[in-house]
């Protein structure tokens, strides 16, 4: 049996995502839950549609295989700052955040648990090894993990609370101002799960996003910009680039440009501003812009500001 409970940030999604995001179930084997009546919210079955409330409990009937992450020494983890109490690390493109299947390896929370055993036990979920967020594949940049329950719960309770700064660096084309707010909710698209789409407040699945941008530097139709999101809705930065007529290059899924030679989309998680979780100081981690994504700025006439070197 398992119980879980709804916290602010996921609060308007719906049930099936979220026990299938929580638990990493597959589309069939919610349907099967579903239908044994083995997802109960409140303690009466639930129907997938159902929208979750925050401090909801769910509880969930399912004898899991073990899931945890299975160290994998072979990751190249690069370290970007760590204590007794916290671990940020680099995460590349290409490589997901954490396992979904039983026995998955090559992701970044099988790295961290074959350097930092102790990251295993951080978090609720075992495959997470101690993240305390994620990102998409196919987003570089920083990650952080707790070493202690007791960091991992202060640090998800901070990203609930909206008050971790999350900085991206995206490049994008079509008009756009120099800066700007996106208060735009999302919710997953009906009919091709894999993105998200713009909703109305208060339709089915509608979940708040909301971002703030400033263009760093111009070229022609390119814009090189942070975003700072300070939600953390699926696809937030993609979709409300988009939502605004300014998708990401390579971002293909949401009408981006194609880019020759760069085999993804061009998002960095540039900056992690966070209160420790011990010390109470104010902490703030950088990634470096990764050589391909620098490789098309050069292409395209733009550098990035001195400030950010």
């Amino acid at each position: 049996m398992h119980t879980l409970t709804v916290d602010a940030s996921k609060a308007g999604q719906r049930v099936d995502l979220f026990v299938g995001e929580a638990l990493g179930l597959s589309r069939a084997k919610l349907k099967r839950l579903f239908e044994e009546g083995a997802i109960k919210v409140g303690g009466r079955p639930a129907k997938k549609g159902l929208l979750v409330a925050a401090g909801q409990t769910i509880t969930v009937k399912w004898e899991e295989e073990t899931r945890e992450a299975v160290p994998d020494a072979d990751f190249p983890l690069v370290v970007l700052h760590e204590d007794a109490a916290v671990v940020a690390v680099d995460k590349p493109a290409g490589r997901p955040s954490h396992p979904l299947r039983p026995g998955e390896t090559g992701t970044v929370a099988n790295a961290l648990v074959s350097r930092y055993p102790e990251c295993a036990q951080a978090s609720e979920d075992s495959r997470e090894g101690g993240l305390c967020h994620r990102l998409d594949i196919e987003t570089s940049g920083v990650l952080l993990a707790a070493r202690t329950r007791e960091a991992w719960h202060t640090l998800r309770a901070a990203f609930g609370g909206r008050s971790v700064d999350k900085r991206y660096l995206a490049l994008v084309t079509g008009p756009l101002s120099d800066e700007g707010e996106i208060d735009l909710p999302l919710r997953h698209h009906p009919r091709h799960p894999d993105r998200v789409e713009p909703a109305v407040d208060g339709t089915e699945g509608a979940r708040e996003a909301h971002s703030l941008f400033r263009v760093l530097a111009r070229s022609g139709e390119y814009s090189l910009v942070e975003v700072r999101i300070l939600t953390g809705v699926l696809h937030q930065v993609r979709a409300h680039m988009a939502g605004v007529g300014a998708p990401l290059v390579g971002d293909t899924l949401y009408g981006g440009r194609e880019e020759p030679g760069l085999s993804r989309f061009f998002l960095h998680a540039r900056s992690l501003g966070f209160t420790h979780p011990v010390t109470g100081k104010e902490l703030s981690v950088e990634s470096p812009l990764p050589p391909e994504l620098m490789s098309v700025l050069q292409k395209h006439g733009l550098s990035l500001p001195a400030a950010l070197n």
